[in-house]
């Protein structure tokens, strides 16, 4: 954990700036003007929100990854002297820009990985809020962390949890670790309920708000296994010390377990822009008006096991992450696309861990990969996704 300098006014990247955490980052930023400053934004396809969002916070610059609307963004942010750029080669490189001090990456899946690989290179300390970074390639990510000195503060509120349960403890080893779930909105039910799962139903979250990628990854449990992964990256642990339990209450977001017996556990109401600002102050804390957790009205804390045979995908994680290589990205790539498949009603709620076992079963493993290994994993692992997804949708009609 390398030491942070807190004392001045950070610039700050915010990649997924029109999502749920980059909505809430800057919530946190107009909160605090004296502390942050937005140097770069960053969207998908969603143009007129990140020109709302330039207009009000005024960055250096803007990326859209949608080529098509440059001209759009650039027509209204150019007058205000905000520089536009487009696409994914510009996502990639903006996070070099001399200016920025951290990088808050909140895109989406494996799109967050070359951008994070380049601003580790560029010096530049990671909050990061795109788990698959670690998941798809976290043995890469942690030697270029360590080659490059750089800081990386988990955003997820587990492990920001974890995080801030260890600070001061650097020295003292760990037991195991408890990783909280909610349960997502399926929680108590069996594998023979979700059969006829709409989508609908699968994106109401009891306790989070979040995109509709990550809600459903929720749903399937999929969202704590790749959660299990990033834990391993992230804190040094073995499988064995990694442990999930079922917390409905989403009040006390993980446990650490040190070797005398002892435990630290972080708790707070669920809101997502805590853990968000503990990561762009930290190693300092600062006084915020979120609503504050009442014991009074929680008078009842619960934890249950996960039902791994209703949710198999958390068991699949943890398989990926015992194969090691380039396991876990073939898992990411296939739940990308079980995912997007079950928004746009190809494959049913239930398919999503078939297609995800399909895919760990059946391709090509490397056992150390490089980064183009990881590329070359991702793009066999979508063909052979898509072609399963195809033949689902044939035997449907």
């Amino acid at each position: 954990m390398y030491k942070l300098n807190s004392s001045r006014q950070k610039n700050i990247a915010i990649l997924g700036s029109t999502g749920s955490i980059g909505v809430q980052a800057l919530d946190v930023i107009a909160r605090n003007p004296d502390r942050f400053r937005v140097e770069i934004l960053t969207a998908g396809n969603r143009g007129m929100d990140l020109i709302q969002q330039a207009l009000r916070f005024k960055p250096n610059a803007v990326v859209i990854g949608d080529e098509s609307q440059y001209s759009l963004v650039k027509e209204a942010l150019w007058p205000e002297g905000i520089k536009v750029f487009a696409g994914k080669k510009a996502l990639a490189q903006i996070v070099e820009s001399s200016e920025i001090d951290l990088v808050l990456n909140a895109l989406v899946g494996y799109s967050g990985l070359e951008p994070t690989l380049n601003a580790i290179k560029a010096g530049k300390t990671i909050a990061l809020a795109n788990k698959e970074t670690l998941v798809v390639a976290g043995e890469l990510v942690n030697a270029e962390l360590e080659k490059h000195r750089v800081a990386m503060i988990p955003v997820d509120s587990e492990h920001s949890a974890i995080f801030q349960c260890l600070v001061g403890e650097m020295s003292n080893p760990i037991e195991c670790i408890y990783l909280t779930a909610s349960g997502g909105p399926f929680r108590g039910k069996k594998k023979s309920d979700l059969e006829h799962v709409n989508v609908s139903q699968a994106l109401k979250h009891p306790n989070w708000s979040m995109g509709n990628k990550i809600t459903i990854d929720s749903a399937t449990l999929m969202n704590k296994g790749f959660e299990v992964i990033e834990a391993k990256w992230l804190f040094g642990l073995e499988p064995e010390q990694i442990r999930v339990v079922v917390h409905p209450q989403s009040i006390i977001h993980s446990i650490v377990q040190f070797t005398d017996g002892s435990m630290k556990a972080q708790m707070g109401l669920p809101d997502m822009k805590l853990p968000i600002q503990y990561a762009m102050v930290y190693p300092d804390r600062i006084a915020s008006d979120f609503p504050r957790f009442d014991f009074l009205k929680y008078p009842s804390l619960s934890f249950e096991n996960p039902d791994t045979e209703a949710f198999p995908c958390l068991d699949l994680a943890f398989r990926a992450l015992r194969d090691g290589g380039n396991a876990a990205c073939r898992l990411n790539a296939a739940n990308e696309m079980a995912v997007q498949a079950f928004l746009q009603e190809k494959i049913s709620f239930a398919r999503i861990p078939e297609l995800l076992a399909y895919c760990l079963q059946n391709g090509t493993h490397v056992a150390n990969p490089v980064y183009e290994d990881y590329v070359a994993s991702d793009e066999e692992t979508r063909i052979m996704a898509g072609e399963w997804i195809d033949n689902q949708v044939f035997s449907n009609t």
